[in-house]
């Protein structure tokens, strides 16, 4: 039953490729090309390897395992210092009023703008790229997490306190599951946002899927440039639908609480 309900909220996509299928043949513009067309360039230029590398391509071996490597290890980051920083920021209010305004600046710079001074900084090898990614992504992460914590209910406090639970065991036990849903969304936001910082950083790189897609189009391999914009899409949805399986199972609490209540 689940696939076939899973399978049911898909029934758009053929109607889709069939109708961008039909226009672009109708069209007959060499800048749209026809689905059939972008699927051929992607499996020649990266499913025509030998069987000993599941018949990817040196192409893909080359690029893609680096950008999602650089893309989780960017967002891990932007996680850990993200929630470290913003439990901190909603349990100390004096904390908050001091860095505040260096936090607001922060977030103010586009990452985009950013990139030839981390280009200076770090050249073009993979520590650049985790650490541009982390900047851009770390503010729905810092921001959700300081406001989750400074919304936990004060009753809920007041009752750890009154059963002698220790800092160590509020934070644990009330503060971070009570935060909880709004970390996760923060987690969500950033994530998007670090696919499409991962090819920003990589437009001047020397491999990875934006240097795919600047490649191609110096190249005017417009097939294969559509191609890599249809992986993006293709990784951006699988990372999503694996962070919501994370997610439901971490929050199986809070939906059944939600519900009881």
């Amino acid at each position: 039953m689940k696939i076939l309900s899973a399978l049911s909220r898909l029934w758009l996509v053929p109607v889709v490729l069939v109708v961008w299928e039909t226009t672009t043949w109708l069209m007959d513009d060499q800048y749209f090309p026809r689905p059939t067309e972008i699927v051929a360039a992607m499996y020649e230029a990266w499913f025509t390897g030998p069987a000993g590398s599941m018949f990817l391509t040196e192409r893909a071996l080359e690029n893609v395992p680096d950008s999602i490597v650089r893309l989780l290890a960017g967002w891990a980051l932007a996680s850990v210092l993200g929630v470290a920083l913003g439990v901190a920021m909603g349990r100390s209010p004096l904390l908050f009023r001091l860095i505040d305004p260096l936090i607001q600046f922060g977030r103010a710079l586009p990452p985009t703008a950013l990139l030839p001074l981390f280009m200076a900084l770090f050249s073009t090898g993979t520590s650049m790229h985790v650490l541009l990614i982390a900047f851009g992504v770390i503010w729905p992460i810092l921001f959700n997490t300081a406001d989750g914590v400074r919304s936990v209910d004060p009753l809920h406090l007041e009752t750890g306190r009154t059963f002698a639970l220790t800092r160590t065991q509020r934070m644990t036990r009330i503060i971070l599951p009570s935060a909880m849903p709004r970390i996760f969304a923060g987690l969500r936001l950033s994530l998007s946002l670090a696919l499409i910082l991962m090819v920003i950083s990589e437009i001047f790189s020397v491999n990875g899927i934006g240097f795919l897609l600047r490649d191609a189009q110096q190249s005017f391999e417009l097939p294969t440039v559509w191609g890599a914009i249809v992986l993006l899409g293709l990784l951006g949805f699988i990372l999503n639908w694996l962070f919501l399986l994370v997610e439901r199972r971490a929050l199986s609490w809070h939906r059944a609480a939600t519900r009881t209540a």
